[in-house]
């Protein structure tokens, strides 16, 4: 009789299916990651929904997440069982323009697991060894599991290249705007402000450690901006919301010749005024994911405790009450940061 695991499918816009299905077994390049926790992101989220550009249901999700190695295929020489290990989502092709230049992480032909493959929201993930960094042993499951969201930032900051001395506006502060903020700081940059509508998320901010905040609706933004960063204001804004409003925001009050990084993922298509980034000689820099060395980075900042992880921690959910952990994010979505599914 053939083992089976647990497995959680995204089936369609609102509905998460419970099933059983047949337990992975690795191939020969491939190790059996026995999953431990699972972080909910805010593309789970625009999935969930329907809603995110490009993502399709049905999807097993779960992007985010860290375990430990219970089997390793025949060829693979630098892993073992008992590992404690997060993984590189990415699914590339190796073939395309991007992928011989070294920019694999804009593969042409790429999917990334638990978005356009299949994800660990269940017992069990075999994936390539290749994609697998291992994590210090004295690491928590909580805290590897979050290693991908906080590569995301360290990816979005080093696209400003310069990073250390810099000053730097941040608009948003969920949890890619707060871990962005945190990872330009642990990177060196001089000034971070992050900006919010919630007073919530701008304390956790400051409880990690990010000294400068900013409620946009009880002060006005740009008086802010003078305030911390004098009146030549930031070198770059980097937008991690994906509206409409603060993209407007982030043209608007960038210095002339600065550049804006954009983060957030838009559930819907912004209308920007490019004559006035024309006319500020503004730099519109995309970011999506990250190379293994914004990974290494990613772990080296959270095992030297230059990013804080604990304040954004909200709730746990255990794995068989995956659907709860989706309701609670809806019903709680001004004091929801990171959601962690044990599993």
């Amino acid at each position: 009789m053939k083992a089976t695991m647990r497995q959680v499918r995204l089936a369609k816009p609102e509905e998460l299916v419970f099933e059983t299905v047949e337990k992975p077994s690795p191939a020969e390049d491939q190790v059996l990651i026995k999953i431990k926790r699972i972080g909910v992101c805010g593309s789970d989220i625009h999935a969930y929904y329907g809603k995110h550009p490009y993502i399709s249901c049905p999807v097993v999700q779960g992007h985010e997440f860290s375990g430990v190695i219970k089997e390793v295929g025949k060829g693979v020489k630098d892993l073992s069982v008992g590992d404690k290990v997060t993984v590189m989502p990415q699914l590339t092709c190796g073939e395309c323009y991007s992928c011989r230049h070294g920019d694999y992480h804009i593969c042409n032909n790429l999917k990334v697991i638990g978005c356009q493959a299949p994800g660990a929201a269940a017992d069990y993930l075999a994936v390539s060894a290749a994609l697998v960094i291992k994590l210090p042993e004295n690491m928590s499951f909580d805290n590897g599991a979050m290693v991908e969201p906080v590569a995301v930032g360290v990816h979005a900051v080093r696209r400003l290249g310069v990073v250390k001395g810099r000053k730097i506006l941040v608009l948003g502060a969920g949890p890619i705007g707060n871990l962005t903020a945190q990872a330009a700081l642990g990177l060196g940059a001089d000034t971070v402000l992050i900006t919010d509508v919630s007073d919530f998320r701008l304390d956790v901010a400051s409880r990690c450690g990010i000294r400068h905040t900013v409620n946009v609706k009880k002060k006005l933004l740009e008086e802010k901006i003078e305030e911390v960063f004098g009146p030549d204001r930031a070198d770059a804004v980097i937008e991690c919301v994906g509206a409409q409003d603060t993209m407007e925001s982030a043209i608007a009050l960038a210095r002339k010749g600065s550049d804006i990084i954009v983060v957030g993922v838009f559930a819907e298509k912004p209308t920007l005024d490019i004559g006035l980034v024309q006319d500020k000689e503004l730099r519109l820099i995309g970011t999506l994911m990250y190379k293994e060395l914004d990974y290494v980075t990613a772990v080296d900042l959270i095992r030297e405790e230059r990013v804080s992880l604990k304040p954004l921690i909200t709730t746990h959910f255990d794995f068989d009450r995956y659907a709860e952990a989706y309701k609670y994010i809806e019903d709680n979505r001004e004091r929801s940061m990171k959601i962690l599914i044990d599993v």
